[in-house]
């Protein structure tokens, strides 16, 4: 298990560089709201501890969302003022703010899809807008061995947390910005504020699918089992994953043309 600890989060962080790269940050904040972390942590404290306390962790994980768009939000807007690690900071105590409310919740599914919902709605209208093409540095190889290194380490710090805590902590912990925190510092210090802003608004979109996977594992893990359960919360968030697509691409910037290019190109 620590091996894949270790593994996962460094490959998909590779891979949501690429992503970065070749489609931009919008794609790759999207993709990043797939439960690749939050997901294999709830697996493994469903093996370790049995279905109920990991449906209830699920249950923990939606309502952590809005944790998540709590350092998101407050990332976002302090990088357009401050260097990487002041906003670090910001983030952090939004995203420790949150989620100490959260533990304040009632239990229950309703409640946690609610400020899931809420969260969104909020980091969808306030989240900083960015028009025109945002460019996007080359990423060396060792700033992305760095990134790695930090998604590994970030990764066995939270699931032997998660371990040792009851279930609302787990489910708010399987949900830690890791991912965040990764990828907006190391878009800050290689592309700039606006790239930050497109990754979030990425990852809002994203929050569905991530959503989806754990509404089936609580609702399905104290009837069906670990892995039947796991299996088709997997396949409903691959789901509704490509069903936000479309909303993705109409959150993505429209290059604009130059004045003199369009009237070129209407003279044509």
């Amino acid at each position: 298990m620590l091996a894949l600890k270790v593994v996962l989060v460094p490959a998909f962080l590779a891979a949501l560089t690429v992503a970065g790269r070749v489609w931009g940050p919008s794609v790759a904040g999207w993709l990043a709201g797939l439960p690749v972390v939050a997901g294999p942590i709830v697996l493994l404290l469903a093996l370790e501890r049995g279905p109920s306390f990991a449906a209830q962790a699920s249950v923990a994980s939606i309502a952590a969302i809005a944790a998540s768009e709590a350092f998101n939000f407050a990332y976002a807007w302090a990088c357009r003022r401050v260097a990487w690690p002041l906003a670090l900071v910001v983030g952090m105590v939004g995203w420790v703010g949150v989620a100490i409310l959260l533990t304040q919740l009632p239990a229950g599914l309703a409640w946690a899809v609610a400020a899931a919902c809420a969260a969104v709605a909020v980091s969808q209208s306030g989240l900083p807008r960015v028009t025109g093409h945002v460019p996007a540095a080359r990423l060396g190889l060792g700033d992305l061995a760095v990134r790695m290194l930090a998604g590994a380490l970030l990764t066995v710090a939270v699931t032997t947390l998660s371990a040792s805590l009851g279930a609302t902590w787990s489910g708010l912990l399987s949900v830690f910005p890791l991912l965040g925190i990764v990828l907006a510092v190391s878009a800050q210090r290689a592309h700039g504020a606006d790239f930050v802003a497109l990754l979030m608004r990425g990852m809002v979109i994203g929050r569905a699918s991530f959503a989806a996977f754990f509404a089936v594992t609580a609702t399905m893990l104290p009837r069906y089992g670990v892995w039947l359960s796991f299996a088709c919360a997997a396949l409903v968030s691959i789901v509704v994953q490509g069903a936000t697509r479309r909303m993705l691409n109409a959150e993505r910037p429209v290059q604009r043309v130059p004045h003199e290019l369009a009237e070129q190109q209407s003279a044509d």
